[in-house]
């Protein structure tokens, strides 16, 4: 009978099984981590992205669930399963966490209902058409590319994630783009923080 694609590959008589290596990670072992990552990244990035579908999200899961192997790796026990199960519950719990998050969070922004303050409309429209322009000439100062990251984040409502993926920009730059625009905003149009 063949193995299923899912599990490990026959590893070296003398290669530590994926229990021993949670103990020597318990301990601090940072060699036994690097270990246990090569054997497991993949697989469970795969695991977390059927369930997300978004790479970006499936990656800031998977670092989310490694770093949380790490801090945990003291309170797994063999006695109630094994590590492979262990991981993959972590993983799984993780993934559908962030699913139930976003979708509270699309559900909360579904049910805001903006209000306008009793004003002249006249005199409303001239303040913002002032208001516009002024944030315009402010994002012409703050120059690209945070100006580009920046309208895609504010005006068009993208996520830091979606704007990586639109622009094949890495995350984390995306999300420097978007904290140094903003300061340089702030900067160019004279708010105090």
């Amino acid at each position: 009978m063949r193995a299923p694609a899912y599990d490990l590959p026959v590893e070296a008589d003398d290669a530590p099984s994926d229990e021993t290596l949670l103990g020597r990670v318990a301990a601090g072992d940072e060699g036994a981590f690097v270990l246990l990552y090569d054997r497991w990244a993949g697989r469970l990035l795969a695991l977390v992205r059927r369930v997300l579908v978004d790479p970006a999200q499936s990656e800031e899961v998977l670092q989310e669930v490694l770093l949380e192997v790490w801090r945990t790796a003291g309170s797994f026990d063999p006695a109630r399963g094994s590590a492979r199960a262990w991981m993959a519950v972590m993983a799984r719990r993780r993934a559908v966490d962030r699913v139930r998050a976003s979708e509270s969070a699309r559900r909360r922004e579904q049910r805001w209902v903006p209000t306008m303050p009793d004003a002249d409309s006249t005199a409303q429209s001239i303040e913002d058409a002032f208001e516009a322009e002024e944030v315009r000439a402010a994002l012409d100062a703050v120059g690209e590319p945070q100006r580009t990251t920046l309208l895609l984040a504010y005006v068009e409502g993208l996520t830091h994630s979606q704007i990586a993926e639109r622009t094949g920009t890495p995350l984390g730059t995306v999300k420097t783009r978007v904290r140094d625009g903003v300061a340089r905003l702030r900067t160019e149009m004279g708010v105090d923080r």
